[in-house]
């Protein structure tokens, strides 16, 4: 009876959250919502982990209507043709309907996904074989840190090798394929610290993880020199 009560509590408290947002949060917001009620048109498309510690608005402190958000076990992508559903088609749909001039793949840290695939043995994956089966899809990520120099892999060597991968799978994609031919489309991966709140970004020149800081000023200097 104490499970059931619990879990009434936190239906409680949700809903109670949905009260705080009729009459505090939505009418401060009103005209924000009121344009936004007939239409969308975010310019990025967000992959992240469905890790319920991940909160990409957060973190990017963005509002309603700015991102587009796919999220999955993994902040996974399959390569195109491998398994054509929710994923592919959300990719698709945010190019080619939405019209997004950036899809960004993010990666965290203490990743489930990437400890299973660190250490299937014990992680349980016997029991979920459509995690298993998911999870097959970073597989190539493991492969390349063990083939590497770089010491024994650890959970965040595996998560930022990870964002490597699954921004690879994204360019075989053929919307993704032809926005980035067009020079309608970048990609970028991030690489996200829940314990210290960092993120660093994929420098895809040296294939290392830079700080938001760098990935500013290269972008603008991009910037300017596009425009000199």
């Amino acid at each position: 009876m104490a499970d059931t009560n619990t879990a009434r509590d936190t239906l409680i408290d949700l809903l109670r959250g949905v009260e705080r947002f009729n009459t505090e949060v939505f009418p401060q917001n009103r005209e924000l919502f009121a344009s936004l009620a007939e239409s969308q048109s975010p310019d990025t498309l967000f992959i992240a982990c469905a890790d319920s510690r991940v909160n990409p608005s957060m973190i990017t402190q963005t509002q309603p209507g700015d991102l587009f958000v796919l999220r999955n076990i993994g902040n996974i992508v399959p390569a195109y043709g491998e398994m054509l559903g929710g994923v592919s088609s959300a990719i698709e749909y945010a190019v080619s309907a939405l019209k997004v001039s950036h899809i960004i793949v993010c990666g965290h840290s203490n990743c489930g996904a990437m400890q299973a695939l660190l250490d299937p043995d014990t992680s349980k994956l016997s029991s979920m074989p459509t995690v298993a089966s998911w999870l097959r899809n970073a597989e190539a990520a493991r492969a390349v840190l063990e083939a590497s120099d770089a010491g024994p892999a650890s959970v965040r060597s595996l998560s930022e090798q990870n964002v490597q991968l699954q921004i690879a799978h994204l360019r075989t994609h053929p919307a993704v394929a032809a926005g980035v031919a067009r020079g309608t489309l970048t990609l970028q991966g991030w690489f996200y610290d829940i314990a210290s709140g960092e993120v660093v970004v994929l420098d895809e020149t040296s294939r290392r993880f830079i700080h938001v800081d760098e990935a500013i000023a290269a972008l603008q200097q991009a910037r300017s020199s596009a425009t000199a």
